[in-house]
């Protein structure tokens, strides 16, 4: 199980355009007379305004926002993953799906299945960022999935909300209502997986008992409405004994949204990969030696089997200190670098060995699972 973080009906403005009739001076004579009849306007009565929104209850809050989102399953190698997705919209014959990065992190099958009649689709991972923990799904054949309806501002300090999703990977659609207790909070996330850390920030941090499997689900407000992706959090278990209160923590929905156009218009931030996943075959750190005169680099943890890296004579302990001609000093350079590239592209790579003997390679990408 991955670390779980935790989880615009665009209100239509009738325009009313009031159409001039103009009238045509017509030259009057000396000695006759101006006979036209005077034009009546006429005003249209305004538009009647559309009701008010009525909140709703926390089962009617799951009844609505149930047929928006998908129940997801990340399979990587005997570990699955449970989390939840938020459909953002239609693509032709296929939907839009917002995630979190950390449900389909590594995962070589996912899938999703929708709550109301519990049909199974495949995913296609269109792009995703790590360090925004977001990632953005494509479901072939998902057209007829409703969207969900996003909220017209962000959350605010006080505002009620409720975290809708797959709870404890149950499969059935679970409300954690709370309330807004900050906004613009900065945490540091571990993957439970792999131990590795994420540092998010700009979030909306709540009091509701958000599980694992509501990662990447909505955080709605009283509404139904979508004001955050659900990210990360400190679920508390029934029945223990002097448990802390319940802390969540969402991204917010216009910057989650921000990720969905960065990877439909291809222009993407440096930290944001686009397609299918380039694969080096690597697991690296900062290099943690002090000793004077050590190169700083990407140090290799581990090397997959029959992988492009084992290929080209990388090991334990070398340290990466060059990517398709950029330096490498840490292991977010590396990362930055590996997101830019694609499966089959041609990259040279430099290190260091056990020796400190300088190396490189030409190296061609593999196709991987999303990291």
């Amino acid at each position: 199980m991955s670390a779980w973080g935790i989880r615009r009906v665009s209100a239509a403005l009738a325009v009313l355009v009031a159409v001039g009739l103009a009238l045509v001076a017509v030259p009057v004579e000396h000695g006759t007379l101006d006979s036209a009849a005077p034009v009546a306007t006429v005003t249209a009565p305004p538009a009647p305004a559309p009701p008010a929104p009525v909140p709703l209850s926390a089962a009617e809050i799951v009844d609505r926002v149930s047929p928006t989102i998908v129940m997801l399953t990340s399979i990587s190698g005997v570990t699955a993953t449970a989390g939840t997705g938020i459909v953002i919209r239609p693509d032709g014959s296929d939907a839009l799906v917002l995630t979190n990065h950390h449900v389909i992190d590594g995962g070589t099958d996912i899938t999703a299945t929708s709550i109301p009649d519990r049909a199974t689709y495949p995913v296609v991972v269109l792009g995703y960022d790590s360090s925004r923990d977001l990632a953005l799904l494509r479901l072939p054949g998902g057209a007829r999935l409703p969207a969900a309806p996003i909220a017209p501002g962000p959350a605010r300090i006080g505002d009620p909300v409720t975290a809708v999703g797959n709870a404890d990977g149950g499969g059935i659609p679970a409300a954690a209502p709370g309330a807004v207790t900050r906004v613009g909070v900065t945490i540091t996330t571990r993957n439970t997986a792999d131990g590795s850390r994420n540092q998010l920030s700009d979030l909306v941090q709540v009091d509701a008992n958000v599980r694992p499997g509501d990662s990447g689900g909505p955080l709605v407000d009283v509404f139904g409405q979508v004001v955050g992706v659900n990210s990360a959090g400190n679920a508390v278990e029934p029945g223990v004994d002097a448990a802390p209160a319940p802390t969540s923590y969402a991204i917010p929905i216009d910057a989650a949204l921000g990720l969905v156009d960065e990877v439909l218009s291809g222009r993407a931030a440096p930290t944001t990969h686009i397609g299918p996943t380039p694969m080096l075959g690597i697991s690296v750190r900062d290099r943690r030696s002090t000793t004077i005169g050590d190169a700083a680099g990407a140090e290799v943890i581990h090397v997959g089997y029959r992988s492009p890296a084992e290929e080209v004579g990388l090991v334990r302990g070398d340290v990466i200190t060059g990517f398709a001609g950029a330096a490498i000093r840490t292991s977010e350079d590396l990362t930055i670098g590996m997101n830019a590239r694609h499966p089959g592209d041609r990259v040279d790579v430099q290190w260091t060995d056990a020796t400190g003997a300088p190396r490189s390679a030409a190296v061609v990408l593999q196709e991987g699972p999303p990291r």
